[in-house]
């Protein structure tokens, strides 16, 4: 998954929240790591690390939980997988005045362990911290066999986070990223549209659309007609006009010098090694749903689309038979452009300190019946992070609420939006893209 000069990836598979019954999060801890052969040390250090994280939200914190997860990362060196483990601890409050005197050795109180986060800091291969007084803390740390910390030491550039209505351990969101490399076309030369290959696999239309139909090159790309069921422009879109289609994935002025959305025909992958990253939402929740979440993972790992809508095609297929799910998917490229395509009620934000501009999805369920595709290009905006989550986050989030995480890991970054604006009457996620520095 990883390449040389890409930024770092690793697939991630939530195993369990603990808020309840904090206690039991070390033996689960201790479990998981001899499963995944962390090492009878690795597996120690990682149990103390746990037990400080719990006892700390036990004495001091409100609303505490903690989520442990297995990290599964392709080591460039050796072209195997490792797998390691993720621990997130995320409170409610008071938060910490003084984050660099937490750390320092110590500084336990209230009947804690006594190792302090300076030592689980010392003993994580990745540790990182973002406390606010009066908002609460998040802190994130990484365990993986000590063969194998060089090759994973790198961030990450995506990070999510999901956790299941309250009394479910299955969860019906889900979001994955990966790297994909591919060749822009030649300039002035139009690309081949997916259902003129041969062999290749039918388009959106073929199979969305309620009866047989011949379905043109210009047809299986964007539509330049009215926005579904109504005559107006979204209420999210930004700007005043429609912005003109650009055919070839060309560049359209609007986008050149803000953040305005350009529809784009036959979009084409940019030159250089592009960041995939995909957001659903499972319809409901429970077990049916969770199966639909898989599903769409499973199609998006496993892929062959370079494009959004390419992609949302391949998982349109892999959820046929399922409940469906609302689904939004975005192309990163190193020059700062990006792709969008979204069907159902997926957020999705480019954020910075000072600006939040909303991206355009459109109605429909995936796996079923639903519009036309529609692709729209923006531009990253420097320092500038996407964000993607489900309809279990409130949309009411400012930008400035972030604004102080966003120099932390994107892990952090979405777990702190959780913690913000989630609710526990449903399924919630949120993944964090931030952009290349």
């Amino acid at each position: 998954m990883t390449t040389p000069g890409s930024p770092g990836l690793a697939d991630c598979e939530d195993v369990a929240w603990f808020r309840d019954r904090l206690d039991a999060a070390r033996g689960a801890a201790a479990a998981l790591g001899r499963r995944i052969g962390l090492g009878d040390q690795r597996t120690a250090e990682l149990v103390l690390a746990v037990s400080e994280l719990a006892a700390n939200i036990t004495k001091h914190a409100v609303d505490g939980s903690l989520l442990l997860r297995v990290l599964r990362s392709h080591a460039e060196s050796a072209g195997n997988v490792v797998a390691g483990v993720e621990v997130i601890a995320v409170d409610s409050g008071p938060g910490m005045a003084d984050v660099s005197a937490a750390l320092r050795d110590g500084m336990s109180t209230a009947g804690t362990l006594g190792i302090g986060l300076g030592a689980v800091q010392r003993l994580a291969d990745t540790f990182d911290i973002h406390s606010q007084p009066g908002v609460g803390t998040v802190q994130l740390a990484r365990f993986w066999p000590r063969s194998a910390a060089p090759a994973t030491a790198g961030e990450p550039a995506v990070g999510g986070i999901t956790r299941p209505i309250s009394g479910e351990q299955s969860c019906g969101d889900a979001w994955a990223a990966r790297m994909d490399a591919r060749t822009a076309a030649p300039r002035g030369q139009a690309p081949t549209a997916p259902d003129q290959a041969a062999g290749a696999p039918p388009s959106w239309s073929d199979l969305t659309s309620p009866r047989p139909t011949a379905v043109s090159a210009a047809d299986a790309g964007l539509r330049a007609g009215p926005w579904p069921g109504s005559g107006d422009r979204p209420a999210s879109a930004h700007g005043g006009g429609r912005p003109a289609p650009v055919h070839g994935g060309g560049r359209p002025a609007s986008v050149r010098g803000g953040g305005r959305p350009a529809p784009v025909r036959g979009a084409v992958p940019g030159p250089g090694e592009g960041l995939l990253v995909m957001s659903c939402d499972g319809l409901g929740h429970g077990p049916l749903a969770a199966l639909a979440a898989q599903a769409a993972v499973q199609a998006f790992r496993t892929g062959s689309g370079h494009t959004p809508e390419q992609v949302m095609e391949e998982v349109h297929r892999a959820l046929r038979g399922t409940r469906g799910a609302a689904v939004a998917v975005a192309r990163l490229e190193p020059d700062g452009r990006v792709l969008f395509c979204g069907v159902g009620n997926i957020t999705a934000v480019l954020l910075t300190r000072t600006t939040r501009t909303t991206l355009l999805s459109h109605p429909g369920i995936v796996g079923h019946q639903t519009h036309q595709l529609r692709t729209h290009e923006y531009r990253m905006p420097a320092q500038g992070a996407l964000v993607m989550h489900s309809d279990g986050l409130s949309e009411r989030w400012k930008g400035a609420d972030l604004a102080g995480m966003l120099h932390h890991p994107p892990a952090v970054i979405a777990t702190g939006l959780l913690r913000l604006a989630a609710t526990r009457r449903d399924d919630a996620s949120a993944v964090i893209a931030k952009a290349a520095q």
